[in-house]
């Protein structure tokens, strides 16, 4: 296999680039470059490991071995063939292709994942007589076929399962944040772990315990056990201890609060399970609590929150929003807030302007993270009214 430095490429999620990008920076990442949904950046085996353990803004991490041009399935084929598979895996381990196809000349990308599947079968019985088997569920090898119209870039995936899996949640409420959306929105809010952290309708927890990991500066992959580069031949066990030990042993002490409300007691459960799993019962706190009816009572206070519109709770949009607004209004002087929504027409009942507006997708919905800066004192509220 190669060594030496790698080319890499960072998956995440839409509008989370530039963060994803930061946390590269501070790890190391050279030659660092934004794309749509990823960052490609150059590294050693070593920062291959640090980053799948460290990143917090990361869905999966690929490293291309292969591209070439294709201008028909046979030369397709032909040129996966060729290529020593063996270098990369052996017959009697198994594996999985996940495809992304953008190309009117190769429309079906099942199509395409079969001839890849085919040609590496094929190599490996022309030359070792031996047939590796496909596992889909859970692979020791995972490749990803990338068609661009003629342009195919192979990859492995170097983490295995997706890195959003952190392995504390146990359970979860409906439709519950993605964690590497959590962080990622929790770092557009500039949230360093330094003052104190209200998440008002908290649901399952998942701002709650991305907030803890962060202020403690925890591994985002502490609980993890298993990455995809863990059955790479080129392996390094005692590498990769070294660099766990390094990253728990930057583990700090935290002395904020980070709290957490909801109505909904059920919600409260299913969160304080996924907090105690993360192991941070000791420094996070939920309640059962209706924010309308709170106040402030943490300073200096960041509060960030997804809202759980329909999906979680029956309400009325336009009055859940009024009375978001209201409780901002005369309960929090003083405070950031930001808060994730789909209903670009509901918030608008909030009747403060956004100071600051960020397109990201929850799911496959698209949203709006908004910042909101709640002054003390009438003359400036009324300066900052208006629809979003």
């Amino acid at each position: 296999m190669q060594t030496g430095d790698l080319e890499i490429q960072v998956k995440t999620f839409f509008g989370l680039e530039n963060v994803l990008a930061e946390e590269l920076k501070k790890l190391g990442g050279k030659n660092v470059e934004v794309k749509n949904r990823a960052v490609n950046c150059v590294g050693d085996l070593g920062f291959l490991y640090k980053i799948n353990y460290s990143l917090r803004t990361a869905l999966k991490i690929l490293v291309p071995v292969l591209t070439f041009k294709a201008f028909n399935e046979s030369k397709y084929y032909d040129k996966l063939f060729k290529f020593p598979w063996d270098e990369y895996m052996d017959a009697d381990q198994t594996f999985a292709i996940d495809a992304t196809v953008y190309s009117e000349r190769y429309s079906h990308s099942q199509f395409m994942t079969l001839k890849m599947k085919d040609a590496i079968v094929d190599y490996f019985v022309a030359k070792h007589r031996k047939r590796p088997s496909i596992d889909t569920k859970n692979p020791d090898i995972k490749f990803h076929l990338h068609i661009d119209r003629e342009l195919v870039t192979i990859s492995m995936d170097s983490s295995g399962a997706p890195l959003f899996k952190r392995g504390y949640r146990k359970e979860q409420t409906k439709a519950p944040i993605n964690e590497v959306l959590a962080a990622g929105m929790l770092q557009l809010a500039g949230w360093d772990g330094k003052g104190n952290f209200l998440d008002p309708m908290c649901g399952s927890g998942t701002l709650l315990v991305e907030a803890g990991m962060i202020a403690m500066d925890l591994p985002a992959q502490i609980f993890r056990n298993e990455f995809g580069f863990m059955n790479w031949k080129n392996y390094d066990a005692e590498l990769f201890g070294k660099i766990k030990e390094f990253r728990v042993n930057r583990v700090k002490a935290f002395d904020g609060k980070i709290v957490g409300y909801d109505i909904d007691e059920d919600a409260l459960d299913v969160a304080w399970k996924n907090i105690k799993a993360a192991e941070m019962d000791d420094i996070i706190t939920v309640k059962k609590k209706n924010f309308f009816d709170s106040q402030k009572d943490m300073f200096p206070l960041l509060m960030v929150f997804n809202p759980p519109y329909d999906e979680r709770l029956s309400i009325s949009d336009e009055e859940f929003y009024k009375k978001i607004g209201d409780t901002f209004k005369t309960h929090y002087p003083n405070t950031l807030a930001w808060m994730i929504s789909a209903d670009l027409e509901a918030v608008k009942k909030i009747g403060l302007r956004p100071s600051r507006k960020i397109k990201l997708f929850n799911g496959k919905l698209e949203c709006r993270f908004l910042q909101y800066e709640m002054y003390e004192g009438t003359k400036k509220i009324h300066k900052t009214e208006g629809a979003s």
